[in-house]
């Protein structure tokens, strides 16, 4: 029998059209909402950090999370690791996580169209004009953030070590 606390999990990753309909709820209630995105495949530290941190820019946190597919095309045929439903998951049971939606594209540009959040947050390795949805969201008097980065902590580094380890 499913637990009610992983029903709860569960019910934070939404499709498009949820999502949608959540995040007016949201503006009705005068909340904040942040958006940042990425593959999240073997959730780590670095993860954790950018999340927690780019929960604290407002009220609610959503996070965009690409696909398998859309993992595919951008770090090759190798990944992801961890399929879609299960890191959807792992972020969603993070406390300062309000909302999961996946999608297909490589970036979350169509997202960020129907969010319209008021924060996008990404790490520091990326210049905000380089920022997928940074031109959508600083249109409408949104914020645009960068966060620093947890040194040596990255997925990339993490297959690197494992490998050299076998």
């Amino acid at each position: 029998m499913t637990q009610p606390k992983f029903n709860l999990i569960e019910s934070r990753i939404v499709d498009r059209t949820s999502l949608s309909r959540q995040v007016r709820r949201w503006r009705l209630l005068g909340k904040k909402i942040v958006f940042t995105n990425g593959c999240f495949d073997l959730l780590h530290r670095g993860h954790i950090s950018l999340l927690a941190q780019a929960a604290d820019f407002g009220d609610v946190l959503v996070v965009g999370l690409n696909s398998d597919a859309s993992v595919r095309k951008i770090k090759g045929p190798e990944r992801p690791l961890v399929q879609q439903q299960d890191r959807a998951l792992l972020l969603a049971s993070l406390w300062f996580v309000d909302a999961v939606s996946i999608f297909e594209e490589e970036t979350p540009y169509a997202l960020i169209q129907i969010i319209q959040p008021d924060v996008l947050v990404k790490g520091e390795d990326y210049a905000v004009q380089d920022i997928v949805g940074a031109d959508i969201v600083q249109a409408y008097g949104g914020e645009v953030k960068t966060i620093p980065l947890e040194a040596g902590y990255s997925t990339t580094r993490l297959l690197q070590h494992i490998r050299s380890s076998r």
